[in-house]
C-alpha cells in the first residue's frame, strides 16, 4: 500500500472512530486540523504537502459524507485558524460570520486549501463550535468546539509521523450534587 493510501485509511478510520463516539448525527460539524509538516516527519508549519492534504481530506471527507457530517477544516495561524466549511453548514450557524480569504498552502495551510478546493460551496469563518474534533500534528482545534469538550482516546494514534487526537463534546453539568443527569447525553 503506497503511503499515500495509508494516510488516507488511516485518516478515514480516525474520522469514523470520533463520530462513532462522540455519536455525531446528521448534520453536526467535526472541525478537524492538520500539519500535513507533522504527517510527514517535520515540524509543524515547515514542510507543507498538497498530497498529503488531499489524501488526509479525501479519507476523513468520505467517513463524514456517509455519516452526514460536515467537516469544518481549520486553517493555520496565518489565517487566525479560520474555518472552512460548506456555506449550507455555514447557513444552520445564526452567529456564523463569513469572511474573505482563500487559504493556501503556505497562508492558511494545506489541508485548509485541499478542503477549500474539494468542497461544493466553501466559505471561510472565523470561528465555529463544533460538536466534535480530530487534530492531526497539534494544531490546537480546542478553540473551535463547543463546551465541554472531553479528550477521546483513539484506537489510530498517529497518521503518518503525526499525533492523532481527538475530543467531543457534552452538554455543561449543572444543579450540584442533587441533580440527576440524562446518560445519553454524557
Amino acid at each position: 500500500m503506497k503511503l499515500l493510501d495509508t494516510i488516507e485509511e488511516s485518516s478515514k478510520k480516525a474520522a469514523e472512530e470520533i463520530i462513532s463516539v462522540g455519536r455525531l448525527k446528521a448534520g453536526d460539524v467535526l472541525v478537524v486540523g492538520c500539519s500535513t509538516s507533522e504527517i510527514s516527519g517535520g515540524i509543524i508549519g515547515r514542510a507543507s504537502s498538497p498530497e498529503i492534504a488531499e489524501a488526509v481530506y479525501k479519507g476523513v471527507s468520505e467517513a463524514a459524507d456517509k455519516a452526514g457530517v460536515y467537516v469544518a477544516a481549520q486553517c493555520c495561524e496565518h489565517l487566525n485558524r479560520a474555518i472552512i466549511i460548506e456555506r449550507e453548514a455555514a447557513s444552520r450557524m445564526p452567529s456564523a460570520s463569513i469572511v474573505n480569504v482563500l487559504p493556501q498552502p503556505k497562508a492558511g495551510g494545506s489541508f485548509a486549501s485541499a478542503a477549500y478546493r474539494a468542497m461544493k460551496d466553501p466559505v471561510a469563518l472565523e470561528e465555529i463550535a463544533a460538536d466534535a474534533g480530530l487534530d492531526i500534528g497539534n494544531t490546537l482545534i480546542g478553540m473551535h468546539l463547543k463546551r465541554v469538550a472531553v479528550p477521546v482516546r483513539l484506537e489510530i494514534k498517529k497518521i503518518g509521523d503525526a499525533a492523532a487526537t481527538a475530543a467531543r463534546v457534552r452538554p455543561k453539568f449543572i444543579g450540584g450534587s442533587r441533580a440527576v443527569y440524562d446518560d445519553n447525553l454524557m
